[in-house]
């Protein structure tokens, strides 16, 4: 089985709370006899509680293991991620008694996007977010240690065509597509975000591509008055899945 690693305190102790299957941990090794960060003790005290190996190594050693160079003095090696059916997703959200709300990534690259659309979603009570397979950042540790968490909870697809994926959301089960665009046809605190909807954000710089723009319904815009013309994907997001779920919970109560 592939292993991956987990980095970072927030992200070490929600894989631990979560369940995930850690094989080791490695923590640091405090220098000159002092005792253990507290954080880091708790972290500690958590894993050997679950039978976990740790291993305690110093700084350099940590460096040498760490993939995000912010590891905070604890790794975790565990089995790769893995990636929920989208069936799945939207079934669970049925099962909860609502209408589905998802986040579609259209060929995002950034890990620290991708992580905060991931506490972002967690927040907000997304129920799954739809990444494709080519040319799109996957599931690693950096995304892990940007996600601070929040990837334990929060489902991720991973499908072969997105915009095929999006038209059979609306076709077969019923969804809106609202995608988010620097031209859309409303302003994002103007639009109908109820029922089963799948909001797309598109890449950085480059947007939505034009298959995946046929398969909107409505696209949003966010306005703006400063002198920089655009967001950064995940601050993007984030204005209109805020709102979103506003907007619907103002619907569902009446």
């Amino acid at each position: 089985m592939n292993s991956d690693k987990i980095e970072g305190r927030n992200a070490v102790t929600e894989a631990l709370n979560s369940g995930r299957t850690i094989n080791k941990l490695w923590i640091l090794k405090p220098e000159g006899g002092r005792r253990l960060e507290p954080a880091l003790a708790k972290i500690l005290d958590q894993a050997n509680k679950q039978g976990i190996v740790v291993t305690r190594a110093p700084r350099n050693v940590l460096d040498k293991l760490s993939n995000t160079h912010n590891h905070q003095g604890v790794i975790a090696s565990c089995a790769s991620h893995e990636y929920t059916e989208l069936e799945d997703i939207i079934e669970s959200a049925r099962q909860k008694g609502h209408a589905p709300l998802l986040i579609a990534l259209d060929e995002l690259k950034d890990a620290y996007n991708l992580g905060s659309i991931l506490r972002i979603s967690d927040c907000c009570g997304v129920d799954g977010i739809i990444i494709p397979e080519r040319r799109s950042i996957a599931l690693d540790s950096m995304v892990a240690k940007a996600s601070a968490g929040a990837l334990e909870y929060v489902p991720v697809a991973r499908v072969t065509n997105l915009a095929q994926t999006l038209r059979n959301l609306k076709d077969k089960e019923g969804f809106w597509v609202c995608g988010t665009d620097m031209d859309g046809t409303s302003a994002y605190d103007e639009a109908d975000y109820t029922g089963s909807l799948v909001i797309v954000i598109g890449s950085e710089g480059d947007g939505m591509r034009e298959g995946v723009r046929k398969c909107c319904d409505f696209t949003v815009s966010i306005p703006m008055k400063g002198h920089v013309n655009s967001l950064n994907a995940a601050v993007a997001c984030g204005v209109v899945v805020f709102e979103a779920v506003k907007c619907r919970k103002a619907k569902e109560q009446g």
